[in-house]
């Protein structure tokens, strides 16, 4: 599944990223924010007009603003533990 398709409030680990189809740049700052394989995620929000962006990422603490392109470009693995923090 991607992270685009993952519900809202669920905890899940990105297991791959293409990053071959994001800009360099993109990519860059989604490593800088701490958006990479490994990382624990859960989707806090999800834009309700048409394209349904942006896409609300909670990465730790912090909570990260995607758009849903960047956001489709990762796959992810849903976590069991839902009431564990992200």
């Amino acid at each position: 599944m991607t992270l685009d398709l993952l519900p809202i409030g669920q905890d899940a680990r990105i297991a791959a990223v293409d990053w071959a189809s994001l800009v360099p740049e993109e990519a860059q700052r989604l490593r800088a924010l701490g958006i990479d394989i490994g990382a624990r995620v859960r989707l806090a929000y999800r834009g309700v007009f048409f394209g349904r962006d942006p896409i609300a990422v909670e990465v730790g603490r912090m909570t990260v603003a995607l758009r849903r392109t960047h956001a489709a470009a990762m796959t992810v693995e849903v976590l069991a533990d839902a009431g564990a923090p992200a």
